[in-house]
């Protein structure tokens, strides 16, 4: 690419980037992960319009050091290889001069980055990266920087940084403030976590637009996918049903997959790119947590704002997965996990483990006013309770708090929105 044109592009992402200057936003309580002064690159990674580039200005900013942007998601860029990473380098020094930190946006679309990523860290550069695909930068990185980079998973907003964003108080929980928290819930719960979505009025094509963005961009570009069409249709089924369980066989005869290899190399698109979660069941065989998994939305208003969604507003399912997401986000070491238990006769949503030792349990159910759901729902977790040897058990509600006993086993029903601000 010539080095010319790479000039005025990058002197247009610094003009972007003066005018991101002049804004406020949102600050999240990942920026404190990201430390400026290691050695080791610090990789933000998640699904697109996450926040993922404003959490790295807002750290940057605020650090007050010498740093250079380059953002590789502009079409501009796109014939850009490994090999004119000498010619972005020498631009950035003539546009923001001597320069301590190098932030590198969605660097996943140079083929062979890890190369000039390397190099960099050689040369004692600290370096910031995004990247909307967990496992190019996660696979790459342990390949070819040997251990030399700390990732850092953003998902969109949680409900903390939606009240945060909307000066909603979330302390001291008088009734007045629990009474706007819960309203403030219950929009989040219908529109979702995206940050652009507070100040967007065509929700629905908003989502459409991302959803079309992740599957032509980040897997059919970065993959090769031939049956673009069945991968649409088939992210569009997971995303309508979710949570659902992932019965291959089920939806290769479904969608005409000839290949099994195909349908789960497209699931596993889907889920590298952010655009669906797995779960795995609670067994201790490894042939059994692979095969019966459960997937579940990056954000629920992909289960319903797209274009064509026939998902409906069902407000078990959508608590359900704004549970497993504020799970998955206070995961920070890589002996946690989390997976759903089933034994045939009960379950529960899901068993948050560090090694192979349960550290809690969680039971999701919008209303338990029925006593046949109440009892079914205290079933399940006492039943994973025992199971696992964990006495830290939770139903998360839409509305309902009380403490039960059942079967020797102390049970804390508590709404979500409570659960969420109180920890």
């Amino acid at each position: 690419m010539d080095i010319r044109n790479i000039e005025r592009v990058l002197l247009d992402q610094k003009e972007e980037l003066e005018r991101f200057r002049s804004g406020a936003f949102c600050h999240r309580m990942e920026e404190r992960l990201v430390d400026l002064n290691s050695r080791l690159a610090q990789v933000v990674i998640g699904v697109r319009r996450s926040g993922k580039s404003t959490l790295c200005f807002n750290v940057l900013e605020k650090s007050k050091v010498n740093y250079a942007y380059v953002n590789f998601d502009d079409e501009n860029l796109y014939d850009l290889t490994v090999k004119d990473m000498n010619d972005v380098l020498q631009v950035l020094y003539s546009i923001y001069g001597d320069f301590t930190h190098l932030f590198l946006d969605e660097i996943q679309n140079i083929e062979g980055w890890h190369i000039f990523v390397n190099r960099m860290l050689r040369k004692g550069m600290h370096l910031i990266i995004t990247g909307s695909n967990s496992k190019l930068l996660s696979g790459e990185l342990a390949s070819h920087l040997t251990g030399r980079h700390h990732s850092i998973e953003l998902l969109p907003f949680s409900f903390i940084d939606w009240c945060n964003y909307n000066g909603v108080a979330m302390n001291p929980l008088t009734t007045k403030n629990a009474g706007l928290l819960m309203g403030a819930f219950d929009k989040y719960m219908k529109q979702g976590g995206f940050p652009e979505l507070l100040v967007e009025n065509d929700k629905t094509g908003y989502i459409d637009s991302l959803f079309h963005d992740i599957i032509t961009q980040d897997i059919q570009k970065r993959f090769k996918v031939k049956y673009i069409d069945s991968l649409e249709r088939l992210a569009g089924h997971l995303l309508n049903l979710s949570p659902v369980m992932i019965v291959k066989e089920k939806l290769q005869e479904q969608f005409g997959f000839k290949s099994h290899h195909t349908l789960g190399n497209y699931i596993s698109y889907l889920a590298q790119t952010y655009l669906i979660c797995k779960v795995s069941k609670y067994s201790a065989k490894s042939k059994e947590r692979v095969v019966a998994e459960k997937a579940y939305a990056i954000d629920v208003a992909f289960m319903n704002k797209r274009e064509n969604a026939f998902a409906g507003e069902n407000l078990g399912w959508r608590l359900e997965t704004i549970v497993y997401l504020e799970l998955r986000r206070r995961i920070r070491t890589e002996e946690e996990d989390i997976y759903y238990f089933s034994n045939g006769s009960t379950e529960a949503d899901f068993i948050v483990c560090n090694g192979n030792k349960a550290v809690g349990i969680y039971q999701v159910a919008y209303d338990i006013e029925s006593p046949k759901t109440r009892m079914r729902e205290i079933k399940g977790a006492v039943s994973a309770a025992k199971a696992t040897r964990c006495d830290n058990v939770y139903i998360l509600t839409g509305g309902q708090s009380e403490n039960v006993m059942y079967d020797g086993i102390a049970v804390k029903v508590i709404p979500v929105w409570e659960w969420i601000v109180s920890m």
